[in-house]
């Protein structure tokens, strides 16, 4: 299939455009550019019942979060978010449309985290603050108006990662109980071996060199990149996995690697769901606002929460 046609005016104007490339930037100006850029392709997205920031204790200090929620009524499940970025840039705000299409249409609360970012906090400090926040969100759900027992995590590229990582050490630790994992085109590889890479490393947003400056702002000289906190396509054991929904795009690096998790899943005997979105981008699920598949995908990721939080628990 070729690229679609509203994707392609997307990297048009993108190519017109006078932005920088995000790898000549330092750090700080790059994540002003990637909120001003996601501003201006979130459209109008629905509105919450609620919408309202906390803090959340955090191992480096308090982590701010948004809370969005559908609805009045008590005990709503919950999703803990995790924006994208490649752990270097992302937000709250950059994310704020899809958190807000996923609360209402999932009809649930969701909880955006606004991470530790590198390089000033590098590996594993995200995947850190990511698991202390959900044990946090799962240990307060009732005061935040949740459902302890129907909790998912979720996330986008980087946050995909986490939020896959999040899944690994709940397991391993017994607690807290995750009933599903939203990954949307996570990142599972971070040794980046895999041949889409190389295919679609030029011309498609996410470059080979953009990937290679998050990974070297992410690790500190020497990390090894295939420990499973890192890369969750390393973990030895999946078996006992929440389920899954994984999507994937076809004009995106990091299609192999999705896929690949997804057939390690599968494998384990964990229930996941693959959705590929030929024609579209890494990171547009960000874009409801330019991209039809954007609204498309997240109502697709929406339907997934429902079902799940719709499923009895063992």
């Amino acid at each position: 299939m070729s690229i679609d046609p509203q994707a392609q005016r997307l990297l048009d104007l993108a190519a017109q455009g006078r932005r920088p490339q995000y790898e000549t930037l330092t750090p700080v100006e790059a994540r002003a550019q990637y909120d001003a850029a996601s501003a201006g392709v979130q459209g109008d997205p629905p509105v919450p019942f609620e919408t309202r920031e906390i803090e959340i204790p955090g191992p480096g200090g308090a982590l701010p979060a948004r809370v969005y929620r559908a609805t009045d009524d008590a005990a709503l499940p919950l999703l803990v978010f995790f924006h994208g970025g490649g752990y270097v840039f992302g937000s709250l705000n950059s994310h704020d449309a899809a958190c807000r299409h996923l609360c209402v249409e999932a009809e649930c609360i969701v909880v955006s985290i606004d991470y530790r970012l590198a390089p000033e906090h590098r590996f594993p400090a995200a995947v850190d603050d990511a698991w202390a926040a959900t044990r946090w969100i799962s240990d307060h759900a009732a005061a935040l108006g949740g459902d302890p027992a129907r909790l998912a995590v979720g996330g986008d590229s980087a946050g995909g990662n986490l939020a896959a990582v999040v899944c690994q050490l709940a397991k391993a630790e017994g607690a807290p109980g995750i009933v599903f994992q939203l990954l949307i085109y996570p990142g599972t590889d971070l040794s980046l071996s895999l041949p889409s890479h190389k295919k679609f490393g030029e011309g498609y947003l996410l470059t080979s060199n953009l990937i290679d400056w998050f990974m070297d702002h992410y690790f500190a000289p020497g990390s090894d990149r295939t420990d499973p906190r890192a890369s969750p396509l390393f973990a030895e054991d999946c078996a006992g996995l929440p389920p899954a929904l994984i999507l994937s795009a076809g004009y995106d690096p990091l299609q192999d690697e999705d896929r690949a998790y997804v057939e390690k899943l599968g494998a384990a005997g964990v229930p996941v769901l693959y959705s590929h979105y030929e024609g579209m981008l890494h990171g547009f699920i960000t874009m409801p606002g330019f991209l039809d598949k954007a609204r498309e995908a997240l109502s697709e990721c929406a339907g997934a929460l429902r079902t799940a939080f719709e499923t009895p628990t063992a």
